[in-house]
């Protein structure tokens, strides 16, 4: 497949390698000639495990070249995978600049073309970008979205120093597409990947890796607070997260992690609070843990504001009906 690539920074380059590798034909762009030049030579842009060798070899076949003209890139290929840049501004918001002009460059060139084009947002973008650049490829085309072209978003989740492995061995492949034709297209850019492919709603595609990666740094710091308060108690952390780790029944595994109601019952807040206690006993800061409950009841304020703006003056607890119910059959059971 004759694939462009916008953006030959990390994600872009590795991309470009590992397309090439799987036997397609890839155009890099960007604006920087120096790393256009790298390209050109067969070398990275880089420095990652793997992509050096892979970019030689491809370069010698002669799958790879790059070009700052967008039009030679976009007029000779059949998708545009977008890998520009997004900082983030002063404030946390994303500057999309680069996105918006990378789609304005690609409509630009789809006005003279014939054949149907895919454009893939590879860059980590916020919901609502996907219908933004597909709405700037209109009008600066003339062009129909799922008619003429259409805009998929493809996300990546590719680590830094294992990018080439992560490439082929992703826990999923993500498309988020509203055109089938777009959709089967991308499925065959991937089939040589490793995982399920999984196709999801646009905006679910656009929001998955900041879930991801807020997550994960989420577990960098609930386990350095766990260390905070194992080292005051003289225990080994490391021997406490794995044996943490080693449950894939609760710990690591889907259970809890379907959004709803707060948790209750006897034993989390119990057990939480004494946690808190005894790290507040030895004067330890630890902020995650202690936002634990906070943010419960959060949850559970929002359950009781819902029931008073429905003004209904009485509300049944199925706790207060069943519980009575299970009390009377366990009796039953064990008079047996």
């Amino acid at each position: 497949m004759r694939i462009s690539i916008f953006g030959l920074g990390y994600v872009g380059c590795v991309s470009l390698g590992c397309l090439a590798q799987n036997g397609n034909n890839i155009i890099g762009v960007d604006i920087e000639t120096v790393k256009v030049d790298l390209i050109n030579q067969g070398k990275p842009t880089i420095i990652e495990k793997d992509i050096d060798d892979i970019l030689a070899a491809q370069h010698a076949l002669g799958r790879i070249r790059a070009t700052s003209d967008a039009f030679d890139a976009v007029a000779n290929s059949e998708v545009s995978i977008i890998c520009v840049g997004t900082p983030s501004g002063p404030e946390g918001h994303l500057n999309l600049e680069y996105i918006y002009k990378t789609a304005a460059q690609i409509g630009e060139v789809l006005k003279q073309k014939k054949e149907f084009h895919v454009v893939a947002l590879r860059s980590t973008v916020l919901p609502g970008t996907n219908m933004k650049v597909g709405e700037i490829i209109e009008q600066t085309s003339g062009k129909q979205r799922n008619v003429d072209f259409s805009v998929v978003s493809n996300p990546e989740f590719l680590r830094e120093g294992t990018a080439v492995a992560d490439y082929y061995n992703p826990p999923y492949t993500v498309i988020g597409s509203d055109n089938d034709q777009a959709i089967s297209i991308m499925k065959e850019i991937y089939s040589p990947v490793a995982g399920t492919v999984e196709i999801v709603d646009i905006k679910v595609a656009e929001l998955i890796k900041y879930i991801n990666n807020s997550y994960h740094a989420l577990k960098v710091v609930f386990a350095n607070e766990v260390g905070s308060v194992c080292k005051k108690l003289g225990i080994n952390s490391h021997e406490v997260m794995r044996l943490f780790c080693l449950d894939t029944k609760l710990n690591l595994s889907p259970y809890y992690f379907k959004p709803g109601f707060a948790y209750g019952g006897s034993c989390l807040p119990k057990d939480l609070k004494a946690l808190q206690t005894l790290a507040h006993d030895y004067y330890l800061n630890v902020p995650v843990i202690n936002s634990i409950e906070a943010s419960n009841n959060i949850s559970k304020n929002s359950l009781l504001d819902l029931v008073i703006k429905k003004g209904k003056r009485k509300v049944v607890s199925w706790e207060s009906v069943l519980r009575p119910v299970l009390t009377i059959f366990a009796i039953v059971l064990l008079s047996m």
